[in-house]
């Protein structure tokens, strides 16, 4: 009996042929399809007469999580132009830099970053390239603000001052239709995913968040820009005393634990309410809070 005639190997799928899978699945309401996040160099064509501004997307991995003691290991940074819309219609090439922080790595941040002391050694940041990026940003934005900005203006003084916006605390996402707050979670809800914890990653599916539409035909970016252009006001409950905490932990207030007092920022039209309450509810007659004016210029600045 003749041998019978082995099987054909199997094609191999084309980038067309998975594309066309992605998008009949996408179709069906028992899938969602996620699609990888690649380098972009716009997401729309700029308008005739519009004005284009630079932002600066911005990621930092670090030994810990101390402002002061703890450094810098990898600092990444991305330009990009948008537009009076909030449209971003040009993107720049992404630089990263690694940095020696002269001290032995906890096992837990090579975990998480892939960063190890091997790969550290005798590495440093370009000082004048990371300023001359930063210094020509209308904006700065880093998912997470709060933490980046003070480990960024220690490590860079020359761009203590500029603007920042953050993409995590700023808009109100649950109102913008989106679930949770985290980078990665906010992405795949958008319909892409990337291999997160590396700092060249996140500015890319950063930049990707901020381009993304809204139903109501704005962007993200648009958002947050009307976000942070708003005054508020940074309260101190200076002097408030013990038995308040729980309290002011409840109405969103954190513990300064180097300053030793409770603190948060509100909008600016909510100062006088804000005042009245603490007055009324937690100093009741012994005592006043600390109130400051805030602007994006200010705005995440470690204290």
């Amino acid at each position: 009996m003749p041998a019978s005639p082995q099987a054909a190997a199997p094609r191999a799928a084309s980038v067309d042929d998975l594309a066309r899978a992605a998008d009949f699945l996408a179709t069906s309401e028992d899938y969602r399809v996620l699609r990888k996040l690649r380098p972009i160099a716009r997401f729309h064509v700029p308008r005739p007469g519009s004005e284009g501004r630079i932002g600066v997307a911005l990621d930092v991995e670090t030994t810990g999580l101390d402002h002061e003691a703890d450094r810098i290991i990898e600092l990444a940074v991305q330009r990009f132009r948008y537009d009076d819309a909030g449209r971003i219609v040009q993107v720049g090439q992404p630089r990263v830099w690694r940095e020696d922080p002269e001290r032995a790595l906890d096992p837990r941040i090579t975990k998480l970053t892939g960063l190890t002391n091997a790969t550290l050694e005798g590495q440093a940041i370009d000082e004048a390239a990371a300023i001359d990026i930063l210094a020509s940003a209308d904006l700065i934005v880093a998912h997470n603000a709060a933490f980046d900005r003070p480990f960024v203006d220690r490590r860079l003084p020359a761009i203590a001052d500029k603007t920042w916006a953050c993409s995590m605390a700023e808009p109100d996402w649950l109102e913008l239709g989106f679930d949770g707050r985290a980078l990665a979670y906010l992405v795949s809800q958008c319909g892409w995913f990337y291999e997160g914890h590396r700092a060249e990653n996140d500015i890319l599916a950063l930049i990707y968040l901020l381009a993304h539409g809204l139903p109501d035909g704005r962007t993200v970016m648009a958002e947050l820009i009307a976000r942070s252009e708003q005054p508020g006001c940074r309260v101190n409950a200076v002097d408030a005393p013990f038995g308040a905490k729980d309290l002011l932990k409840a109405r969103g207030y954190r513990w300064n634990a180097i300053m030793r007092f409770w603190s948060k920022e509100i909008p600016e039209v909510e100062r006088d309410a804000e005042e009245l309450w603490l007055k009324t509810e937690v100093y009741t007659g012994h005592g006043s809070p600390a109130l400051h004016p805030v602007t994006a210029c200010d705005r995440y600045k470690g204290l």
